[in-house]
């Protein structure tokens, strides 16, 4: 397919891309947050607590996660988009009004279940969207929104916080505007971008691949014409068609784990696991304990943060334009080489004592080979190696692995570093690294340029 509708297929896209945005800033802002909401609610002395308040969202990710496929299987991909921005919206006001810290966590578990539904569903209605190629280049946007999500959330959380005068106590920040009011904006921003993508999904169609799939060939026909005109719409619904006519099962956890499916489920799995046990997460919710490792203030630290947002942003962009051309294995591979060789340096840095600048630079060099490798191929290749019976629990199981991953990512940072040191931790990210390498040079194949139809054939059979 040579030409397609430019304005339509990027205004869908990135429509459903904003839940992408709501998922990147929800999942950093907390970060920012968190020294005054501690303070306000009591809990600076309680790691249980605190512990509670920083993972409770994660637990609704998890369950969001496995939502998303038998509701998207449901009730349709646009609809449970309408769910999940009104669910953004929602959870965001309530997070930054509650008072109480019972009530506070409540609110941040409905905005992790959120978060869990978005970040599997909106790569997913965009790969059912996109025409073959540039599939990859618009589920990417995806991970652009994200990652202007964070980046959005850092930025947000350094204007709204007012400085903190030198030997401020505890009481004295508890009682400022940052302990009362400051951590309940840092939300509350949120309800713009929730509420401007709970009006524009009204204005998107349905995906053609799911309607085929529950038999309205007319309306996706139609969407598919307007996508790519009469010729393309006709191809791509009798590819559909005749991959669905293949299996007459319908999809679901039994077909998802039956045998022809396993061997992909397994390659799913593991690079949606390995995307967060790669280690780079660690440095956007521990960024502080990071830097000041490093030799760094507490006064520097917010603004190298920044720094790392802004590196995000800018090597995303460059995975935009090469997922495409370079294709999802190459970058893959790339991604988990050169995050091992990094990881290594860094921790005999750390090892060392070595301070300053050039630990910044290896910060920096860790985030970008991310950005434009692990971040957002993971993301198109969990959306693409599915066939279209099993699409949404597959990418749904994915997700909620994913999840599974960053959960004791987050979890064990703390332990690790407390018990092995800086150098130890940066260490073992870099064995996993290697392993994820190994991995992904035996068993992960090509997929740019192929159609879904087409992979589904090489994948199953």
């Amino acid at each position: 397919m040579d030409s397609y509708n430019k304005k339509f297929v990027y205004f869908i896209c990135l429509v459903s891309a904003l839940g992408g945005l709501l998922f990147g800033y929800d999942w950093v802002v907390i970060g920012g947050a968190k020294p005054f909401y501690e303070l306000y609610f009591g809990i600076a002395d309680s790691p249980s607590a605190q512990g509670l308040a920083m993972t409770i969202a994660l637990i609704g990710c998890m369950i969001g996660a496995m939502l998303c496929g038998t509701l998207a299987d449901r009730i349709g991909r646009r609809r449970l988009l309408v769910v999940s921005a009104l669910i953004f919206l929602l959870s965001s006001v309530a997070t930054g009004a509650f008072s109480d810290f019972h009530s506070f966590l409540v609110a941040r578990f409905f905005g992790g279940i959120g978060i869990g539904v978005a970040s599997g569903l909106s790569p997913m209605y965009i790969a059912e969207v996109a025409p073959t190629k540039v599939r990859g280049k618009l589920v990417s946007l995806n991970q652009m929104t994200i990652v202007l999500g964070i980046l959005g959330a850092q930025i947000t959380n350094w204007l709204i916080a007012e400085p903190i005068p030198g030997g401020s106590t505890a009481a004295d920040i508890a009682a400022s505007w940052n302990g009362q009011m400051a951590w309940r904006w840092m939300f509350w921003a949120a309800a713009v971008p929730s509420a401007l993508f709970l009006v524009l999904a009204f204005f998107i169609p349905e995906s053609p691949r799911w309607l085929a799939l529950k038999g309205n060939d007319a309306e996706a026909l139609a969407i598919l014409t307007h996508i790519g005109g009469s010729e393309y719409a006709g191809r791509e619904l009798a590819a559909v068609k005749s991959a669905n006519a293949a299996d007459a099962q319908q999809g679901g956890l039994g077909m998802l784990f039956s045998r022809p499916f396993r061997r992909v489920l397994l390659l799913g799995v593991v690079i949606a696991v390995f995307q967060q046990w790669c280690g780079t997460n660690v440095i956007f919710n521990y960024a502080q304990e990071i830097f000041q490792s490093a030799g760094y203030e507490i006064g520097d630290v917010l603004f190298n943060i920044v720094v790392t947002g802004i590196a995000n942003v800018v090597f995303t962009i460059v995975a935009i334009f090469t997922v495409d051309r370079l294709g999802r294995r190459a970058l893959m591979l790339l991604g988990a080489g050169g995050l091992c060789a990094i990881y290594l340096i860094l921790g005999v840095c750390y090892y060392f004592h070595v301070t300053g600048f050039f630990m910044i630079v290896l910060v920096v060099l860790a985030i970008a080979c991310y950005a434009m490798t692990l971040g957002p191929c993971t993301w198109v290749l969990i959306s693409e190696l599915f066939p279209n019976k099993v699409r949404a629990v597959a990418v749904a199981t994915c997700t909620f692995a994913l999840w599974v991953g960053s959960s004791t990512l987050t979890y064990t940072f703390p332990l690790l570093n407390t018990a092995l040191g800086s150098y130890g931790t940066f260490w073992i990210y870099s064995a996993v690294c290697l392993f994820g390498l190994l991995f992904f040079v035996f068993r992960l194949p090509e997929t740019k340029g192929k159609s879904l139809e087409e992979l589904e054939k090489e994948m199953v059979g």
